[in-house]
């Protein structure tokens, strides 16, 4: 029987090397994506997945969505907060309406999300969730704004999840990239090897769910070789 694995912002960038990388190992693939096109092409790619689209910054698509998923599926293995937006700017020149925006997308979907697989995990007494974070959920960057404000509260979400779900064997990790060469840099001008890859993201994830029950990777920082890009 195959497990399955949840992955929001499914259809590119971290979100679908983590899906090729796990659909490797006979997971079947659950997932969202807010671009119908990306949704279209991607079940092209991983026909038995079962992807829909679903708008992360509203709320009730969100819980709509969970519930569904969780209502047809009787088990979950592992579950990843990944989806996630960046819109550069500062506190003091941010257009009105970007910080509620970034928050709901990359803080408020994962948590709704996540407190409706709650009970299936502690019922299962075993499962992995991800959250995705970033180094800006540790360092701000000057063009950082309200990006990193959402990043640093989701890695305080995902320490306290794993405190709550410590007792019930259920394993939380933080994961923290650095630059990683997705559509948020898109049109830069650096180098592809002054990145890291999405498919280096997938291939750490999957080494830490294949450790024991018994062992927890809590928080993982991941940087490019030459360090952050300013």
């Amino acid at each position: 029987m195959k497990k399955n694995i949840l992955i929001t912002g499914i259809t590119k960038g971290i979100g679908k090397a983590i899906a090729k990388k796990f659909s490797q190992y006979d997971f079947h693939l659950i997932g969202c994506s807010s671009n119908s096109e990306n949704v279209h092409h991607f079940l092209k790619e991983f026909p038995s997945a079962d992807v829909q689209t679903v708008d992360l910054s509203q709320k009730n698509e969100v819980i709509d969505w969970g519930k569904q998923v969780s209502q047809k599926y009787s088990s979950l293995e592992i579950l990843v907060n990944n989806a996630g937006k960046f819109i550069p700017g500062q506190i003091q020149n941010e257009e009105d309406g970007v910080l509620e925006y970034l928050l709901q997308v990359n803080l408020h979907s994962a948590y709704h999300l996540t407190r409706i697989f709650i009970p299936k995990f502690i019922t299962q007494r075993a499962g992995t969730i991800f959250n995705i974070c970033s180094t800006a959920s540790i360092k701000p960057y000057l063009n950082g704004g309200s990006y990193c404000i959402s990043k640093f509260a989701l890695l305080g979400f995902s320490k306290l999840l794993r405190e709550e779900l410590k007792p019930h064997g259920v394993r939380v990790c933080s994961i923290l990239p650095g630059a990683t060469l997705t559509d948020s840099w898109k049109g830069t001008n650096l180098p592809k090897e002054r990145f890291m890859q999405p498919e280096d993201i997938a291939e750490i994830m999957f080494t830490i769910y294949q450790l024991p029950a018994s062992t927890v990777i809590e928080e993982i920082l991941l940087r490019p070789m030459l360090g952050d890009i300013e």
